[in-house]
């Protein structure tokens, strides 16, 4: 089976209170959250994991904020002898708009999406305001998107699964490495919430759903089946990886 390294680059940021990424717990704490891309080097694909933001704000105080640089969507494939219109294959985890606002640069990949978020982008619930279809048009019309419902093998060493917890069409995506099975979740969390501080674990729970989830009990539940399904975790926010250090 291949294996892969991940390479996580950071094409975005948002500032915000941290309660959006732990339910029920640290509200009112300012929180910077880093927005990635993932590279996974390995195979005949040339294959990244969303695209991140087309203008992020790239500032001092926010990279320190992360803990890494900020790129991006050109500069943070060239680190990688890339260019967009060499990407052959988008995965995305989901539509929210920092999720997926390079999209048309990618003008030869195939795009990976499932079938709920497409319904999603073009009829967003009114709670919602994160999906924007201006970002996903250019690609719908030129036929770039295959629709996946989960547990489907992308390529070989790579895989979904259908998550729905932080919104209703969540792929977390599957990667073979050399040390083991790496989850690249489906849905916008940190560490801290799969490995919760001594009190949030003396109230019996394991872990913490995300600030905007679908269902907190269903989000729950899926977040402990990855858990325990991978072997390497990568929340879909988590600053430790804004490095850029490949994983393994």
């Amino acid at each position: 089976m291949t294996t892969y390294r991940i390479h996580p680059i950071v094409m975005g940021t948002k500032q915000f209170d941290k309660g959006m990424m732990t339910y029920q717990h640290d509200y009112g704490t300012p929180y910077t959250i880093p927005i990635y891309c993932w590279y996974l080097e390995g195979g005949e694909r040339t294959i990244i994991v969303d695209t991140g933001e087309m203008h992020p704000v790239q500032s001092s105080d926010r990279e320190r904020a992360i803990g890494g640089p900020i790129y991006t969507f050109e500069t943070g494939l060239a680190r990688h002898g890339l260019a967009p219109e060499q990407i052959d294959t988008v995965i995305h985890t989901h539509l929210h708009n920092d999720h997926c606002e390079n999209d048309y640069k990618c003008t030869h990949a195939e795009f990976f999406v499932h079938p709920k978020e497409m319904a999603r982008i073009h009829d967003p619930h009114p709670l919602d305001f994160r999906y924007v279809e201006d970002y996903i048009e250019e690609v719908e019309e030129r036929g770039q998107i295959r629709l996946v419902e989960g547990g489907e093998q992308i390529a070989d060493g790579i895989r979904v699964l259908h998550t729905p917890a932080h919104t209703e069409g969540g792929l977390t995506v599957m990667v073979e490495t050399a040390d083991g099975t790496a989850a690249i979740t489906g849905f916008c969390v940190i560490n801290e919430n799969f490995f919760p501080p001594q009190q949030i674990r003396a109230m019996e729970m394991a872990v913490v759903p995300p600030g905007t989830h679908v269902n907190a009990y269903d989000a729950y539940d899926i977040m402990l089946r990855i858990k325990k399904e991978a072997d390497i975790l990568l929340p879909l926010h988590e600053p430790a990886f804004a490095d850029g250090k490949p994983i393994p």
